[in-house]
């Protein structure tokens, strides 16, 4: 009876811990995502909500900050880059899942002004950008490691305009911070993506750069190499896929 007993107690013991270990992979997957994807990945969680699944916890800071977290060990799943150089760093540090990576968006830069402006700009090498802002300031990402100022950086420094406005900037910790100064008219102009001028009615598209003025701009997502999150590889297919895809789509994203 003792044996049996015995016996009996630790088939509970390992059908708890395999329980356990199923609803640890089944959980919602955290990710870590670029500030500019708020709309689209909200959406996207919850088309895999709709599917039946745990919707993903989804947390939007600048790709440099995020990037930083994962460094310093944070709990996640997944990581989606506004650029690939944050991702590279990751997996130069080897903290990517090997084969989980994949470029999948694409965006645009604009110039940006408060809707009721009258501003409207050619972005060419002889834009009147810093006579244009005045006293007042230009709206951008911060140059020194978030994505979108980086882009912003190397096309007005490619267009001849950085040296005129260098100390006109109002540098924002990520790119939505950036939209808000333009939004609430805290600043006359701003750099931003074509997406977020897309996602804020309170402000409209007054000038487009070119591409060939920046480095592509590419999000590429990736499984961190700490998860063992099945359904963070299953929202991560999900969101490479042509269903997918399609919803950032809607959003004003390229797919690649």
């Amino acid at each position: 009876m003792r044996k049996a007993l015995a016996l009996f107690i630790t088939l509970l013991a390992v059908l708890a811990a395999s329980t356990s270990l199923a609803t640890r992979s089944e959980q919602a997957p955290t990710v870590l995502a670029a500030a500019s994807l708020q709309e689209s990945m909200n959406a996207a969680a919850g088309a895999w909500e709709a599917k039946g699944h745990p919707r993903p916890r989804i947390s939007f800071a600048g790709s440099s900050a995020l990037a930083r977290q994962i460094e310093a060990g944070a709990p996640a799943d997944l990581f989606i880059s506004a650029d690939e150089a944050w991702m590279d760093e990751l997996e130069g540090k080897k903290l990517l899942k090997p084969g989980t990576r994949t470029s999948f968006l694409r965006n645009t830069l604009v110039l940006i002004a408060p809707q009721d402006s009258k501003t409207m700009l050619a972005v060419r090498p002889d834009m009147p950008l810093a006579e244009t802002l005045g006293s007042g300031r230009l709206a951008i990402a911060d140059p020194g490691g978030v994505p979108a100022g980086i882009y912003a950086k190397q096309s007005l420094t490619r267009l001849g305009l950085w040296d005129s406005v260098k100390d006109k900037l109002a540098p924002a910790e990520n790119v939505r911070a950036a939209l808000a100064l333009v939004s609430r008219g805290a600043a006359p102009l701003g750099v931003v993506y074509g997406t977020d001028a897309q996602a804020d009615p309170a402000v409209k598209v007054v000038g487009i750069f070119p591409q060939t003025s920046h480095e592509p701009i590419s999000y590429p997502v990736a499984l961190l190499a700490s998860s063992n999150n099945e359904e963070g590889e299953r929202f991560r297919q999900f969101l490479i896929s042509s269903e997918g895809k399609a919803i950032f789509h809607r959003f004003g994203f390229g797919t690649q």
